[in-house]
This record gives structure tokens, C-alpha cells and sequence, in this order.
């Protein structure tokens, strides 16, 4: 079994413009299903399309299944999306032996940028690079699930 553990770090847009991504890939992605400890997601990024399950989290770590899937069966199965679509570019970015994919949000999340790191256990030490800024691993609007539903731009900024 998969198992995904990752932490979630905010990034001041300023701050995109020092960040030296070896490339970057555009992404569109819907979920079939956001059930309580478990989501289906579905994700075209440029030319390549995946079908992606998550089950429930214990601590940082979460089960998850990724597939390849034509890139037409994807298509009509985000017409079949539960809620909006989420865009965003995923920058990828070498730093301290660990590649951080920095998240650089579109439409209803403009103005939100995330940088996630894997790891391959929850208490793995790591260096943090300086574009990073707050944690939000433990803050579930900051799960592109929820973000599909409860977009960046509805949050009040108080």
C-alpha cells in the first residue's frame, strides 16, 4: 500500500519570484468523491491524467493510490465533478535533497500559493528553504478537496 506524508507550508506570492523551479506543470483537477476519510480525485497535468485515492489520515501519514488514465477518459470524468474545478501551476523545486512542489493557485483561489514536501516518515528532519513561511499541514482548508468547495477567495481576510 501507498502511503503519502506531507507537510504544508505557506508561501508569500513576493516570494515566487526567488524560487528556481527545475520545471512546471499546469493542473486541473476534480473530485468524484470527498467523503469523510476518503477522496477520489482526478488530475490533468498538461498532457497526463491520473485518477488519485486518499483514505483517512493517521498523524501525517494517509493511504494513496495513483493511477495514469487516458487523458480523454479523465476529461469526461471531470465533467462529472463533485463542485469546482481547482487550477493551479505545481512548481518543482530541488532544495535540501527533497523536491518541494510549490502550488501557485488560479480562478477561485488567485492569490494562494502552498509548498508541500514528502516525506518518508512523520518525524523526518528536513531544511526548510527561505520562500516557505507558516505551517498548515494541520488546517483543512488548505486540502485541495476543500478548496474546490470553499475557495480561497470566500475567506475572510480579517
Amino acid at each position: 500500500m501507498a502511503t503519502e506524508i506531507e507537510r504544508k507550508f505557506l508561501v508569500a506570492k513576493e516570494n515566487l519570484a526567488r524560487i528556481q523551479p527545475e520545471r512546471s506543470v499546469h493542473m486541473r483537477q476534480g473530485y468524484l468523491s470527498r467523503a469523510p476519510g476518503r477522496t477520489v480525485r482526478v488530475r490533468i497535468e498538461d498532457d497526463r491524467a491520473f485518477l488519485t485515492i486518499k483514505g483517512r489520515a493517521s498523524g501525517l501519514a494517509r493511504p494513496e493510490f495513483e493511477y495514469e488514465i487516458p487523458l480523454a477518459d479523465a476529461s469526461a470524468l471531470l465533467e462529472m465533478a463533485d463542485g469546482p474545478l481547482v487550477e493551479k501551476v505545481r512548481h518543482y523545486v530541488p532544495f535540501g535533497g527533497l523536491v518541494w512542489e510549490v502550488d501557485e493557485f488560479f480562478g477561485d483561489n488567485e492569490g494562494l500559493v502552498v509548498a508541500e514536501v514528502e516525506l518518508s516518515c512523520e518525524d523526518q528532519a528536513f531544511e526548510k528553504p527561505d520562500f516557505v513561511g507558516a505551517e498548515v499541514t494541520s488546517d483543512p482548508r488548505y486540502l485541495n478537496s476543500r478548496l474546490a468547495v470553499e475557495p480561497y477567495s470566500t475567506w475572510s481576510k480579517a
